[in-house]
């Protein structure tokens, strides 16, 4: 081995020790490489979950770097004392020229830490919205969802976003805490529909595609409220009325999945549709010009005074 060492040594023109320092660097590299890849397969072998798979994968990453950071650090760095003065010494011109890396690793360590979200999440940052696909030291990825589709669906886009956005941006999280998030339907029908039958039959679908949540989304709101100050009075489907300009408004209001959004609202509106065709007394409304009667159409209560002798009806 010395001999080994020697012609290296020779060879490359450094001296002795400086090889050694080199062979036991690669040996810590080897060593480090072969026990992530181990428990890689051991992981592997014995889960299917691509979660676990990929929290085992990343966290193996970070461990296996940390440790022969420090173990290469100590191999070429005699003590912890010129450690220390090394790293004073370039820890102000790093942070003047990685100002924007060292503000995303510090937002890495912020999502380790507190947790906002987490792969698999759904999230919406800033002007940014979709579901958490991967998190890395300086930036994190989302499939991105919205913008030109509608309903939250996929764009097919990969959106990746620096770390640091934590910090400056507004996070919001569909996954987390109540786990559901509150959709609505608003329908529309004319004055001259009967309503009431209108807002019974929106009742009843609402209750088929959204009653059977309401007991699971009780649970989630007792599981969240340990944690955050979230609390429902009502959390089954409802609709409530409101009057427009050109009709009587009736809002179906439901709790979804965050990402079957557009699925349930499309099976209500079939239903919609299905049920007002075959009522002949509700209409859907729609902004449109009419010539309005009073004499002919109002109520009797609301008829004008009879016109004076001699003037002509207007």
């Amino acid at each position: 081995m010395t001999n080994l060492i020697d012609t290296i040594a020779d060879t490359l023109g450094v001296s002795y020790l400086t090889v050694g320092k080199l062979l036991a660097s690669l040996a810590v590299i080897l060593l480090v490489w072969l026990l992530r890849f181990l428990v890689i397969r051991v992981v592997v072998a014995r889960t299917d979950d691509v979660r676990v798979r990929y929290s085992w994968r990343k966290t193996s990453t970070y461990i296996a770097v940390i440790l022969a950071f420090f173990v290469l650090a100590r191999i070429w760095i005699a003590g912890v004392g010129e450690l220390t003065t090394y790293l004073g010494l370039v820890s102000a011109g790093i942070a003047i020229a990685l100002r924007d890396p060292l503000v995303n690793l510090a937002g890495w360590a912020f999502l380790m830490w507190r947790r906002p979200f987490e792969v698999g999440d759904r999230i919406q940052i800033g002007e940014h919205r979709g579901d958490v696909i991967d998190l890395r030291i300086f930036q994190f990825t989302l499939m991105e969802i919205g913008n030109w589709v509608d309903a939250d669906q996929s764009t097919g886009r990969v959106v990746h976003i620096p770390n640091g956005k934590v910090f400056t941006e507004m996070q919001a999280n569909y996954s987390k805490g109540f786990k559901y998030i509150w959709n609505e339907v608003p329908v529309l029908i004319t004055f001259e529909s009967n309503w009431k039958k209108a807002k019974e039959l929106l009742e009843n679908i609402a209750s088929q595609h959204a009653a059977h949540l309401s007991d699971a989304a009780a649970r989630k709101v007792r599981e969240a409220s340990k944690k955050f100050m979230i609390f429902y009075s009502r959390l089954t489907p409802t609709v409530y009325t409101s009057v427009k300009d050109c009709g009587v408004l009736l809002t179906i209001r439901y709790l979804c999945d965050p990402r079957d959004r557009r699925g349930t609202e499309q099976g209500i509106w079939e239903d919609i549709l299905t049920q007002f065709d075959s009522a002949d007394d509700i209409d859907f409304a729609y902004p449109t010009v009419r010539r309005y009667d009073n004499r002919r159409e109002g109520k009797p209560g609301t008829q004008p005074d009879a016109e004076p002798p001699g003037q002509p009806p207007e």
